[in-house]
């Protein structure tokens, strides 16, 4: 079946991921049946959709018919019959117990379409081992979605052993069709790719509390805080659910051997029944309205318990590389778009040391044989490798958080969080500052370009959840303070900087465009000040310089409302300077920077001076503009300009 035939998809399991799927494919235009064998939670799980629905379109982020039109597609139903007959495809999400998922595709297959695909919505188990449970393996593929479905953008396809490739294409097409990002499994390995990386972290997590190493919140702080993962790790076990873990582990144990073996402590949970926010208690107590009774600390970071979660990773990491699973690159994708991780483990264990790293697996080994190194990692730690052969020590490929390229005298500089919509850290404003200050003292340097990584998004603004943490005033003030001297550096810079904005650009993120001299917007990009939404205000210059640049009362508008503005309605304003085809922001951009570059670098770099000053005083700034016309009629750049003119030809400016 091609995916131009699939007009109906049943779900099968109503519960937190099966509800989630059904959304996401009505979304996309399938008409979906939702089914489970009991009525009250097929009922649950369409209340769910529609509570999910609703929200969203209060955030804007889809209009109420579209929302209504969604929710229309889909229908709860308990008769399995009813349920899949007429389905195109079915995706299948319930427990993840090979048994009970057996038992289903065998009552399923005797109502299946001949053509009709079945997938499997495991996070773990064999592929092939499942398939062979109904008459037509090869019409039957892994389509593992991550929580919650319609947020997270990764979709693992795994053919099984059987599968056929039209049945594969089919689903990585229909993954692709619901708007989200299909990543082919190369082998049906247990834990496919994630969860082969995460269900071990989490035992680690759970390893170290039990051994008496750390408590449940010094490892979460490290995890957060340390390594910069999006929640405590122990949190997100209690998230998943312990028993799930509990049963992703025991079928790796089975599989894989003793590296995979569950920590008796999360058995010990289990067992109580403590399985974590659902039942109010598991690594963490929570409250009624699901909130965990006691707070993680940012000082509460341990050195020895990062070193213990990067290794782990790093030698998942390392097995999946060596079993060609996966490459670095994929398996460091599938993180950050599965799991929400700031970065892969392949580049946080390269960044950590990948020789340290199995140094800290080979001492542990001697107690427990869960450390034992991959012999990839070895080869690797013994050749002096990382997992990315493009990290060096050269200065240009130092930073962590953007990129820096110089080409035509453009220096290129991209914040590369495309996986956190390129929210700006602590670690990013610095490291603005150090690129900015290399470009400013570079000679051949004449112009700055600022872009986003990835597509549709320049800067959601600040990464809260980082850098805020449980931070008191004091330690917010010098944030804000690091902020206004990292942009500050960026404006007060002698060369013309240009914004090239593709798509969002939302608090600190608009901050930052602001810092720019000119600003390159595309059609459909969206502007804010968003700060207020959060109980907060623009900290990093944002009350100062969005004034200078459109008026008080426009910024005290776009600053109060927090609302989103299009390109048109900013370009109305004065923020934008230009408006372009969303395609084709970063190449017009550059060629306003290119130009910029080609100009006279002396009389930009007084033309921003007599700007800047004339902000604070306007004799100042005319006592600045002055003087910088009488030093500029005695540069050869004025000879050169002069005799261009009179000869018809594009000067050539030194700079001089």
């Amino acid at each position: 079946m091609d995916r131009e035939e699939v007009e109906t998809v049943a779900v099968l399991g109503a519960g937190t991921m099966g509800h989630g799927i059904a959304e996401v494919a009505a979304l996309a235009g399938f008409d979906v049946t939702l089914r489970d064998i009991k009525e009250e939670v097929a009922q649950a799980g369409y209340d769910r959709i529609e509570a999910s629905l609703s929200q969203l379109a209060e955030h804007d982020e889809l209009t109420s018919t579209e929302a209504d039109a969604a929710l229309e597609r889909i229908e709860p139903v308990v008769e399995l019959e009813a349920a899949v007959a007429d389905a195109d495809v079915v995706i299948e999400s319930v427990p993840e117990k090979r048994d009970v998922k057996r038992n289903v595709y065998r009552e399923v297959d005797q109502y299946l379409g001949e053509d009709a695909i079945l997938a499997t919505n495991t996070s773990a188990l064999s592929v092939t081992e499942l398939s062979e449970a109904i008459d037509r393996p090869e019409l039957f593929c892994g389509m593992h979605f991550f929580n919650p479905p319609v947020r997270m953008q990764l979709v693992e396809v795994t053919p099984g052993a059987h599968t056929r490739d039209g049945t594969t294409e089919t689903v990585i097409a229909l993954a692709r069709a619901m708007g989200k990002t299909p990543m082919r499994v190369s082998s049906d390995e247990p834990g496919f790719i994630v969860n082969r990386v995460i269900a071990p972290l989490l035992n680690e997590a759970a390893w170290l509390v039990h051994e008496g190493v750390a408590s449940p919140e010094e490892v979460d702080a490290t995890a957060r805080y340390g390594i910069g993962l999006p929640s405590g790790v122990l949190r997100l076990a209690d998230d998943i659910g312990l028993d799930v873990l509990a049963d992703v582990l025991g079928y790796l144990h089975e599989e894989l051997g003793a590296a995979y073996e569950p920590c008796p402590l999360l058995l010990e949970h289990v067992e109580a029944g403590d399985l974590g926010e659902k039942t109010g208690a598991g690594f963490y107590d929570y409250d009624e309205a699901g909130r965990p009774t006691s707070e993680i600390h940012s000082d509460a970071i341990r050195d020895d318990v990062e070193e213990r979660l990067l290794a782990v990773m790093a030698n998942e990491t390392a097995k999946l590389v060596g079993a060609d699973v996966a490459s670095p690159e994929d398996v460091d994708e599938a993180l950050m778009l599965g799991a929400g991780f700031p970065e892969g483990p392949g580049k946080l264990a390269d960044r950590a040391g990948i020789a340290s790293l199995y140094e800290t697996l080979a001492e542990a080994q001697a107690d427990a044989p869960r450390y034992a190194p991959a012999e990839e990692l070895v080869e690797r730690a013994g050749a002096g490798e990382n997992f990315h052969h493009e990290i060096s020590d050269t200065e240009e490929e130092s930073f962590a958080d953007l990129t820096l390229e110089i080409t035509d005298r453009v220096g290129h500089v991209t914040l590369d969080r495309p996986h956190r919509g390129n929210t700006i850290t602590r670690a990013l404003l610095d490291e603005l500052v150090e690129a900015t200050e290399t470009l400013d003292a570079d000679p051949e340097v004449r112009a700055i370009l600022l872009t986003g990584a990835g597509e549709g998004t320049f800067s959601m603004g600040a990464d809260i959840q980082r850098i805020a943490g449980d931070a008191d005033a004091i330690e917010g003030v010098e944030l804000a303070r690091t902020g206004q001297r990292a942009f500050e550096t960026l404006e007060e810079c002698d060369m013309p900087v240009v914004a090239g904005i593709d798509g969002d650009c939302f608090g600190g993120g608009m901050e930052l465009a602001a810092a720019a001299d000119l600003r390159v917007a595309g059609h459909g990009a969206q502007l804010g000040q968003t700060e207020h939404e959060f109980g907060l205000l623009p900290g990093w210059g944002g009350t100062q310089r969005l004034p200078d640049l459109i008026g008080e009362s426009r910024a005290t508008e776009v600053i109060m409302t927090a609302g989103r503005y299009d390109a048109e309605t900013m370009s109305h304003y004065g923020f934008v300077n230009e408006i372009v085809d969303p395609d084709d922001v970063e190449a017009e951009a550059l060629a306003l920077a290119r130009d910029l570059a080609a100009g006279p670098p002396i009389a930009q770099r007084y033309t921003k001076r007599a700007i800047r000053a004339g902000r604070e005083s306007r004799t100042a700034g005319l006592e600045v503009e002055a003087h910088a016309f009488g030093q500029l009629l005695n540069t050869e750049d004025v000879v050169e300009g002069v005799a261009a003119y009179l000869g018809d030809h594009e000067p050539t400016f030194e700079g001089k």
